[in-house]
């Protein structure tokens, strides 16, 4: 205890800190607030009822920062602006000049972050132009089918700019070094969702459920415990440089090691799997209202497919497992990292330079990467396991909430602690 309140005191004496975390508490505000401003004639209760009913729009929900339920002006969230971001690092794997871009440095990022951001702008009017289609063909009636096309068209627009403005918050966020605004905002969301949850719970809580809660509350507790544990998992490569004499000087000679994180794709392969699963049920709601009943009953059957707890279970377990070895073999590259120690004089004890340590790198990876495809697979379906065991959508546990927040937190911490450590040295 006395260390935190000796680390509280250092980071309030920093000016330049206190600032930077002053501004990210008032960013956070100002995108709470955005997330309380809806949209005329919406229906929030039956809009809140729907995102319930389906447990695709929830996980979507989620990565909105919470703001679709309620159709805010800026209901849409950052989702736009990964996806976009995802669409870009898959183009460089298979555009050599895009990847040679890359690989200019921090301009080279910059321009990508510049056709990101233009991306952005039409991925985001099209999330908005389905959600709005979808919305109008619930039948909870969320929409009026009466909405004409000057009002179609704003709501179009307002999504699109809260989009555009949640992009620009999250950057000024990031640009403050104490964590990444887009997670940031995300976790805000999350959080600011809490209460309402505890409140649900204390309302239908009757005695027969005190068994549940404990359940509940364990199970809480080791997905917090796991979640932390396998996020800041990691196996180290030993590394050796050898000695080398330049002149009167004799340089190298250092062992070190080379950590290969467990889990290495965050919450990216959950995201390319909600993707994946909302796809096909999204576009077939399109279809319930054709003049055709093969096309009807095609799409009915669609959406009864994936809304099978079963079959969506496994389905989405499956391709959290497989995306997170795409991705971690799109942002983990062997031959380069083997190539860069080549360079330096490094090299791993008992293995060649050159390709039998790219070898090795990847034979390793391969199997760190299984503990971490089967963790977020599990957190993925996590909440379906609780909804089967409580009986109640109101304590169904969130673990991909859980991986957020826990990650962000630990990302914030870290970032705090390196400017504080940058600080001692400056002094």
């Amino acid at each position: 205890m006395s260390r935190i309140v000796a680390t509280i005191s250092r980071i309030w004496h920093l000016k330049d800190l206190r600032r930077s975390i002053f501004f990210v508490f008032a960013m956070l505000f100002i995108f709470r607030l955005a997330a309380h401003v809806p949209i005329p004639g919406v229906n929030v209760d039956n809009l809140q009822n729907f995102f319930r009913s389906n447990a695709i729009l929830g996980l979507l929900n989620i990565f909105s920062g919470g703001t679709m339920q309620s159709f805010s002006v800026v209901a849409l969230g950052v989702a736009p602006y990964i996806t976009s971001s995802i669409i870009f690092q898959l183009l460089a794997m298979v555009i050599p000049q895009l990847e040679a871009i890359q690989k200019e440095g921090e301009a080279g990022q910059q321009r990508i972050n510049q056709w990101t951001r233009w991306a952005t702008v039409p991925l985001a009017a099209l999330q908005a132009v389905g959600i709005i289609t979808l919305l109008r063909q619930s039948p909870l009636h969320v929409l009026g089918n009466n909405v004409g096309v000057t009002t179609y068209a704003m709501i179009v627009l307002t999504l699109t700019a809260g989009t555009i403005f949640l992009m620009w918050i999250g950057e000024l966020i990031s640009e403050k070094k104490i964590g990444n605004g887009l997670s940031i905002l995300i976790f805000a969301g999350i959080v600011s969702a809490l209460p309402t949850k505890v409140q649900q719970a204390a309302v239908s809580f009757d005695a027969s459920q005190a068994l549940t809660m404990v359940v509940f509350a364990a199970v809480a507790l080791i997905t917090v415990v796991g979640v932390v544990l396998i996020t800041q998992a990691q196996r180290n490569i030993p590394v050796s440089y050898a000695r080398r004499v330049r002149g009167m000087r004799m340089y190298g000679g250092v062992d070190t090691h080379l950590p290969l994180r467990v889990n290495m794709a965050g919450v990216i392969p959950i995201i390319f799997a909600i993707s994946i699963i909302l796809f096909p049920p999204m576009i077939a709601q399109f279809f319930l209202q054709a003049n055709s009943a093969i096309v009807v009953r095609i799409a009915q059957a669609v959406i009864a497919f994936f809304q099978n707890q079963l079959i969506y279970g496994i389905l989405y377990f499956v391709l959290v497992f497989i995306f997170t070895y795409f991705y971690t073999a799109i942002v983990f590259h062997p031959e380069q990292i083997a190539e860069n120690l080549q360079k330096q004089g490094g090299f791993i004890p008992g293995i060649r330079p050159g390709k039998p340590t790219a070898h090795y790198l990847q034979y390793v990876t391969s199997r760190v990467m299984l503990t971490g495809a089967l963790f977020l697979g599990i957190i993925a379906v996590l909440p379906l396991v609780m909804r089967q065991v409580t009986g109640t959508q109101a304590l169904a546990l969130g673990g991909t909430g859980v991986l957020i927040v826990v990650s962000v937190i630990i990302e914030t911490i870290a970032q705090i602690e390196a400017q504080l450590t940058m600080h001692d040295y400056e002094a």
